[in-house]
């Protein structure tokens, strides 16, 4: 066996395990052995980083099997699509990898039109593989077109604060530092100077300050009645679903509720 390459970002795409759960594996790895292959990529490991690291240091046998992809944008895909499906992620460890399952499928899509003899109209095309991709990601991840489009723009985001400081990145990617989707957007394109400042105060500490108590409280008693009016509308909500589900069409019905998401999507990405 070759010797294995560790690619940072690869490495970084995988979130990382607490120290309980780290220890649970290390356990059970001493006790049972390495009883699932590492993944491999040309040499490159993209997937059981923590066991390697585990098995290398105990000196404990494993196997490894190989992947075959076009590109680097396709083993990051494939990264993306086996941890969606794996683990419990954070909400904006979500956000991040949807954005950047979409970001790197447009590469690849650009990739292609690229190298093709039809070169007329690329920008169109590219314009319109980017509707079709959000729309194909938004029905693979459960949310609408728009989400995946801003979800994008928020992991370019994420990823310009970790091109200052992988520190902070991996602080917003843990749920650590809370920052708005919002100011992530804005500072996908803000200069670098003004993304190092962020980054080097959420690294530091100092990007969220300390709440008073009294703000603590007002803040819980809000969260409070907001959880408390979402309650009462979902339940009223599916009342009345259940009251009207055979009098009208179940595609109709079906638009309406869609509608309604979208809503509260646009919402939850304005925080």
């Amino acid at each position: 066996m070759g010797k294995i390459i560790i690619d940072e970002q690869f490495k970084f795409l995988l979130p990382a395990l607490d120290e309980q759960t780290y220890a649970l594996l290390e356990e059970s790895l001493l006790e049972n052995g390495c009883m699932h292959p590492l993944v491999l990529w040309e040499g490159i490991l993209i997937d059981g980083h923590n066991r390697y690291e585990i098995c290398t240091k105990h000196e404990i046998e494993f196997e490894t099997v190989d992947m075959e992809f076009n590109s680097r944008e396709e083993a990051i895909i494939w990264i993306i699509t086996t941890q969606m499906g794996r683990r419990n992620l954070t909400p904006m460890q979500l956000s991040y990898f949807r954005g950047l399952h979409y970001r790197t499928d447009k590469k690849v899509q650009g990739a292609k039109n690229d190298s093709s003899e039809q070169m007329k109209s690329v920008q169109n095309e590219h314009q319109t593989q980017g509707q079709k991709t959000a729309e194909r990601l938004g029905g693979r991840y459960n949310v609408s077109a728009m989400t995946i489009r801003r979800d994008a723009e928020v992991s370019q985001g994420i990823d310009a604060i970790g091109n200052a400081s992988a520190e902070a990145k991996g602080e917003i990617l843990s749920g650590a530092t809370h920052i708005s989707r919002q100011q992530l957007r804005e500072l996908a394109t803000e200069p670098d100077d003004v993304v190092k400042t962020v980054a080097e105060s959420i690294a530091d500490g100092t990007f969220e300050r300390r709440k008073s108590a009294a703000a603590q409280t007002d803040a819980h008693d809000v969260m409070a009645a907001f959880n408390a009016a979402m309650s009462k509308m979902t339940g009223d909500l599916s009342l009345a679903v259940r009251r009207i589900a055979g009098a009208v069409d179940a595609g109709e019905l079906r638009a309406a509720i869609r509608g309604q998401i979208d809503v509260l999507e646009q919402l939850y990405n304005q925080i």
